[in-house]
Parts: C-alpha cells; sequence; structure tokens
C-alpha cells in the first residue's frame, strides 16, 4: 500500500511539472505575441512563474491559475514589466505596463 501511495504522489509530480512547463510554453507564446503587436522587444525571450494559485474554469473545474511576468522595452534601452496570466491551458490575459498605465489584452 505504500508502494502505491508513494508511485501515486510521484505520478502526480510529474504531471505537475509537465503541465507547468506547457503552461510556461504557452505563456511565453502570449508575451512574444502582445510584444510583436504593440511593436516592443521581449527582453530576455522568457518568463518567470510569479503567482500560482487555485481557480476555477468557465466549466467550473479546479484549474490552478498561473501569473507570469516579464520584462519588455520600448527602444531597447528601458525594462518594463508584463505579465501572463493562465486559466489552466487558457490565456486569459496579457498585461503590459507603460507610462500611462497598464494596457490589458483580454482573451476568451
Amino acid at each position: 500500500m505504500e508502494n502505491l501511495l508513494l508511485l501515486a504522489i510521484i505520478g502526480a509530480g510529474v504531471w505537475f511539472w509537465i503541465d507547468s512547463m506547457n503552461a510556461r510554453e504557452r505563456a511565453i507564446a502570449a508575451a512574444a505575441r502582445a510584444c510583436s503587436e504593440v511593436n516592443v522587444q521581449l527582453l530576455d525571450q522568457t518568463v518567470v512563474l510569479e503567482s500560482l494559485k487555485p481557480a476555477r474554469n468557465r466549466q467550473g473545474h479546479l484549474v490552478w491559475r498561473r501569473t507570469y511576468g516579464f520584462e519588455y522595452s520600448v527602444q531597447g534601452v528601458e525594462r518594463r514589466s508584463g505579465r501572463a496570466i493562465l486559466r489552466g491551458r487558457v490565456l486569459e490575459q496579457v498585461q503590459l505596463d507603460g507610462d500611462e498605465g497598464t494596457t490589458i489584452e483580454q482573451h476568451h
């Protein structure tokens, strides 16, 4: 019985790791697409997990809501912050912080 529990825990860990890597790849793609659309440069071509919380998707299922931070530059000199937020496997929104405030690109 202990071996079965150990295998279940290891399996859940592997599933979470794979799910997290897939979510990170989706966040990088979303950040790159949002930066390209407003003609700015995504710096370092990567994102960093800032927040991980349980949430409900549109069907009411329990999923992870992940917020990934990234940096971008308008002219290649200054660094500005942005975020890509995923609810489960679905991109919820991309936010770009600027001088005039935060620009939010909603996705459904």
